[in-house]
């Protein structure tokens, strides 16, 4: 069994990803890096509402910035959020399909 401390990060974790905003935010940034400007954008939010949800996702070292002037572009950290986002979406891929299957 994984030590509590290790059990407590992970369902930490797990509640960065429990907001659709900030999973549509990662989504985007699968893509390429952005500015909050072109994010905002993209999900039709303000500026604000996606500043607020990328220093959410900064501070939980998800994803990282890196400034060009004085426009700030932000990115994934690492290769990990994209394959815990992908197995996600197989899960519930796999899920839908069964419902449909039952319905």
């Amino acid at each position: 069994m994984p030590q509590y401390t290790d059990m407590n990060d992970l369902a930490e974790l797990f509640k960065i990803f429990g907001d659709t905003t900030r999973i549509n935010i990662l989504s985007a940034l699968f893509e390429e890096e952005m500015c909050v400007c072109d994010i905002a954008y993209l999900l039709n939010m303000t500026q604000s509402a996606i500043s607020h949800q990328l220093r959410v996702l900064k501070q939980a070292r998800i994803v990282k910035n890196r400034k060009d002037g004085k426009v700030v572009f932000y990115s994934l950290d690492d290769e990990h959020v994209k394959r815990i986002i992908d197995q996600g979406l197989i899960h519930v891929n796999e899920n839908n399909k069964g419902r449909a299957l039952n319905e």
